[in-house]
């Protein structure tokens, strides 16, 4: 008996091979267990300048930002980590050095290199 994994789509154990592809017959799910998993559900930010941000990312600002509800301003250069993802228009909850935890939108800053 061959070690076929379940699928990922529904969890069915009834897999079968076909080729190099694996089929699960319960949802139609076709994949190649030799390629790497993509979770299509996962976001894929990018900063300002096309580079691709990740979770604990370091970054800075790259414009004058007016924080809502006060008249605080963040300045260009400002350092900030990213500390997750979320799905909205102020896609990134990060902690700004100096002015504690803030959700800002990606195309506002830059990923230190």
């Amino acid at each position: 008996m061959s070690n076929i994994p379940p699928c990922p789509k529904c969890n069915s154990a009834y897999v079968y091979e076909d080729g190099s592809l694996l089929i699960c017959p319960e949802c139609a799910h076709e994949w190649n267990p030799n390629e790497a998993v993509v979770d299509p559900d996962a976001l894929v930010l990018k900063d300002a300048v096309g580079n691709l941000l990740a979770e604990e990312d370091k970054v800075t600002l790259i414009k004058d930002l007016k924080v809502k509800g006060s008249s605080l301003v963040l300045k260009v250069g400002t350092k900030a980590v990213i500390k997750r993802f979320v799905d909205g228009d102020h896609d990134i909850d990060c902690k700004v050095d100096g002015h504690g935890s803030m959700m800002l939108k990606s195309k506002f800053v830059k990923k230190q290199s």
